[in-house]
């Protein structure tokens, strides 16, 4: 008997997950990875500066209960994408949390039309701006 085989954001929601693994802030551990056509672009996970030590060995930098030294994952995929000139436009991003503001904001306006997450994440904002915007939200459990 085999076993059933993965969806398709199913199978993408995973490599995030393993992405996530690469995290070096431990308050939280996300993985994002941006494709088109069934094809991996890009993958991203929260860390800090290139350069830069890592939270989980020099400590947080704390703002309103958020530590603000790390890029987040879907920043980070993004940037990835640019800095090897891969063109995401048109594409989607799986992320195991739903993205942040200033992420969506990136996500929007990079041109990635369809968003997976796995766990909510803090902001409602996303989901009336996305619709207003005809950027797909998909929750996936």
């Amino acid at each position: 008997m085999s076993k059933e085989r993965a969806s398709w954001d199913g199978y993408f929601m995973n490599i995030a997950r393993e992405v996530a693994t690469r995290a070096t802030c431990d308050r939280k551990h996300v993985g994002a990875v941006v494709v088109r056509d069934k094809t991996i672009l890009s993958t991203g996970y929260n860390g800090s500066v290139r350069g830069l030590p890592h939270c989980d060995d020099a400590g947080h930098m704390m703002e309103d209960g958020h530590c603000v030294a790390t890029i987040h994952a879907e920043a980070n995929a993004i940037i990835q994408a640019a800095k090897n000139g891969t063109a995401i436009d048109g594409g989607m991003i799986y992320t195991t949390a739903s993205p942040c503001w200033p992420c969506f904001k990136l996500i929007a306006n990079s041109g990635l039309k369809r968003i997976v997450f796995g766990e909510f994440y803090r902001d409602e904002r996303i989901f009336d701006v996305a619709t207003r915007l005809g950027v797909e939200l998909v929750k996936l459990d």
